[in-house]
């Protein structure tokens, strides 16, 4: 590894936790529903007043999960609107005209669902109303979401005999107003500073000092592709010495799309992008903005339930498998490629320039930098990404997607790494309590049957839709037809999309063709169920472990703070990876490994 892949990460985690630990306290602040501020808390009262909201009125687990999924239901609906009628609202100076169904309903789905999966070109498709209003808007709303549920299962550890685990639209409100919107107005103006582009102006023709010229199909008049008598496609070469800048609101949505882990860009490109990510100093704090939250409400964790120490813990088995998978990817991509090995190309100039495998990368940011926020954005479930994932080598690529195949619990999204490394620990107590015979115990609440089939399901959940929809694309000719690479790699780029899908990531590896009808249902339906049915169980479980006493720590408790307890969990999360999707990697990313030395 070169110097910047042992500096850059190093360098990362510190700054990340200086930040994390004291907004971890703020965010405790937040989910206990303590003031803040006196003008802040008029106005959150205000809020209620005018949605007929009683802010002092608690909710069992059900009429949480009934808010929480009418909330998300009217904004699918709201989301799929704007995009079918866009052509005729203001703030479209291109004159986009309106998304098509299937497009509009997996882009709802996926932004209600914090996947951002982006089937479109944001600059070509989404008019400046639409990426503001109802794109951005959810970006707001889907990590406040996140935030409410994690609140929700915290109490239910901290709870004694209580029927109730806090109010769902109180939850959501406070995450917007004391944190996702003050962070965001923060960052989108220091995005601004570096570069990022904020604006409503029409796109800027610019011209070019070198014409580009390029090859493409002849097409008639009518609009239709011309062949020859053999019926291949009919060529010719167009040169244009201008080129057309896209414009826009883009730190606003850019700032959300990193601190929300939304992922969803204004451009195709996403940040990869210099209008969206211009200088090595914002990838830096992009990166940092993508991690601040997740880890801060380890903290916040921390303190809610009365003990630093879980949080240490909780914390520790993130970053011990965050480290090991982002050196995995760091090594990987400075490695020379062996195909252009035998080609005679050389790949040993400095990192930079061209070291190692600098296909598909920015040479602004390098190697370095580009295959860290690789790891970085499918630890959380951001799927922003700064280099395209389709070109890694193919260990490289293995990192991201075992990295979503864990659970997207290593940091995580905004609420549900907590949530779901929570749901891993039940696991590991559980675990380790049949070990012994003795009923197990996780923060002095018993872990019974009932929590242990609502935590079955919400591990299942994900890998039962990867395998499933996986196999039935594989099996149609209208999910094999859009696999741009065929054999083991275009298996690797359908086994990434629904795995991103699943685990509500977003990103892919950009060599699919998913915008068809087929892909854009069948991706929604794996987002929508990839949310919420993980959500709902673990609901259940918060509702379950509010009502039962805190027991008293005795000698036959197993301590969840220490060394010990930090190894079962990490091995219990590798082991559930592992365990269900080995075979599927086998026949993906680690067979083009192979190939690469047998050509």
């Amino acid at each position: 590894m070169s110097m910047s892949s042992i500096l850059l990460p190093c360098v990362l985690l510190i700054i990340l936790f200086a930040c994390a630990y004291p907004l971890g306290f703020y965010l405790a602040k937040v989910g206990e529903a303590q003031p803040i501020t006196a003008w802040t808390n008029a106005v959150e009262h205000r809020l209620y007043q005018l949605a007929g909201i009683d802010a002092h009125a608690n909710m069992n687990w059900k009429s949480y999960a009934m808010a929480l999924l009418v909330f998300n239901a009217i904004g699918t609906l709201a989301v799929y609107t704007v995009q079918r009628v866009q052509t005729w609202l203001p703030l479209n100076p291109q004159g986009f005209g309106n998304v098509s169904p299937d497009s509009a309903f997996n882009t709802a789905v996926s932004f209600i669902s914090n996947t951002n999966w982006q089937g479109y070109s944001g600059e070509s498709s989404m008019s400046y109303l639409t990426q503001m209003l109802v794109l951005t808007g959810q970006n707001f709303f889907s990590a406040a979401t996140g935030m409410a549920v994690a609140y929700a299962l915290i109490r239910g550890f901290s709870s004694h005999s209580a029927k109730t685990i806090g109010n769902f639209w109180v939850d959501v409100t406070r995450s917007t107003l004391y944190v996702l919107l003050p962070l965001s107005t923060l960052f989108a103006i220091f995005l601004m500073s570096q570069g990022v582009i904020q604006n409503f102006a029409a796109y800027k023709d610019m011209t070019l000092l070198d014409p580009v010229s390029y090859t493409q199909a002849k097409i008639s008049p009518s609009g239709q592709a011309l062949n020859d008598e053999k019926g291949n496609p009919l060529m010719e070469t167009v040169s244009s010495p201008i080129q057309s800048l896209a414009m826009g609101p883009v730190a606003s949505q850019e700032a959300i799309k990193l601190l929300g882990t939304n992922g969803g860009g204004f451009f195709n490109t996403n940040s990869a992008h210099p209008f969206e990510n211009p200088t090595a100093i914002s990838n830096i704090f992009q990166l940092l903005a993508i991690l601040l939250i997740p880890t801060a409400l380890c903290f916040a964790f921390g303190k809610m339930v009365g003990d630093m120490r879980q949080a240490w813990a909780i914390l520790g088995a993130m970053t011990i498998v965050f480290v090991i998978m982002s050196s995995v990817v760091l090594i990987s991509e400075q490695q020379a490629h062996p195909v252009l090995q035998t080609l005679g190309i050389d790949q040993n100039r400095s990192e930079f320039q061209a070291g190692g495998n600098m296909e598909g990368k920015e040479t602004r940011f390098g190697i370095s930098a580009s295959a860290l926020f690789a790891a970085v954005t499918t630890a959380t479930s951001c799927g922003a990404v700064n280099a395209m994932h389709d070109s890694f080598m193919p260990l490289g690529g293995i990192v991201p997607l075992v990295l979503m195949q864990f659970g997207e619990v290593i940091f995580g999204g905004v609420g549900s790494g907590l949530y779901g490394m929570l749901i891993f620990a039940v696991l590991a107590v559980f675990i380790a309590g049949l070990m012994i015979g003795r009923t197990p115990e996780y923060l002095g609440k018993k872990i019974q049957a009932f929590e242990m089939k609502m935590t079955s399901i919400t591990i299942l959940v994900t890998p039962i839709l990867v395998l499933s929809f996986s196999a039935l694309a594989l099996m149609t000719e209208a999910g094999r037809s859009s696999i741009a690479n065929p054999n083991a790699h275009g298996f690797s780029e359908i086994l990434y999309a629904f795995t991103s899908a699943a685990n509500n990531n977003g990103s892919a590896f950009a060599g699919l063709n998913a915008n068809t009808p087929f892909y854009n249902v069948l991706l929604a339906v794996v987002m929508w169920f990839g949310r919420f049915a993980m959500i709902i169980p673990i609901l259940a479980i918060a509702g379950s472990l509010a009502e039962k006493k805190r027991l008293a720590v005795t000698a036959g408790t197993m301590p969840t703070q220490g060394l010990l307890f930090v190894s079962l969990l990490v091995s219990i999360v590798v082991l559930v990876g592992v365990l269900n999707y080995i075979p599927a990697l086998a026949l993906g990313p680690i067979v083009e490994h192979l190939q690469l030395f047998t050509r």
